[in-house]
């Protein structure tokens, strides 16, 4: 195991942890309109928090790394999302390490994993779109979204393909949300699809291997009782079909 992969392996837990804080400073005061003051400076701190730890652990991972700009180039998005304050509700995919820790414990075949993933990513990015789309639209004198469960039913519509239109993002950060939630739910979607195909085959694969071990198993039974008959034949007598014709008259 690498340097880095261990260190993943041992703040997976206190990343999670950092996350749901994140989250939850993030989701009260937009769930929350008449929070107070010193409560919305709590949020803010705890969002900070949250924020130096990710630094903290990237910087770890960066100087562990045998290949340093080989490693930014490839964890791009995790840069990203600290140094630009516009990406800063990404961090809460930082929770996904949750999925990480679920998967060893979930089931080993493919369709116990896929559950794992799909329904706590599912969850994950239709409650963070909900939140970022009330937060972006509610402000708007004419704005369609005003309410949490507005919000939230605009974005299962959304991430299904479905698209009802009774709500619609009317502001530019609203719809860079909802096309940001379409990409997920095709995503999503795909692997849901991919997820039900491989379980079918898989299906039908098992009931051919059974099919075929029935007949083989069939074809094994009826050799071995020809054979047997094969060993029994030496021991009849064969009719003599000469004397027979002889003895009959005339």
């Amino acid at each position: 195991m690498s340097r880095v992969a261990d260190w993943e392996r041992r703040t997976e837990w206190p990343l999670a942890g950092a996350a749901l804080v994140f989250l939850a400073a993030f989701a009260w005061p937009i769930l929350d309109v008449q929070l107070t003051g010193f409560w919305r400076e709590v949020c803010r701190y705890a969002d900070y928090s949250a924020w130096a730890a990710f630094v903290l652990d990237y910087l770890v991972r960066l100087r562990l790394a045998d290949r340093r700009m080989h490693y930014i180039s490839r964890h791009l998005p995790d840069l990203l999302t600290l140094a630009l304050p516009v990406l800063r509700p990404l961090r809460l995919l930082r929770v996904l390490v949750l999925l990480r820790v679920l998967n060893r414990r979930a089931a080993q075949s493919l369709r116990g994993r896929v559950a794992v993933y799909v329904s706590a990513s599912a969850l994950l990015v239709l409650f963070c779109a909900s939140l970022a789309e009330l937060d972006a639209e509610r402000h708007d004198p004419h704005a369609k979204i005003t309410s949490f469960g507005q919000a939230a039913w605009w974005a299962v519509t959304t991430m299904t393909t479905v698209g009802y239109g009774d709500y619609e993002p009317i502001t530019t950060e609203g719809r860079l949300i909802a096309v940001a939630l379409m990409l997920a739910g095709i995503a999503l979607l795909g692997v849901v699809t991919a997820s039900i195909a491989s379980w079918l085959i898989e299906e039908v694969r098992e009931v051919e291997t059974e099919t075929q071990a029935a007949t083989r198993a069939d074809l094994a039974l009826l050799h071995a009782e020809i054979v047997a008959l094969r060993a029994q034949l030496p021991a009849s007598e064969p009719p003599d079909r000469t004397s027979s014709a002889l003895d009959l008259p005339g």
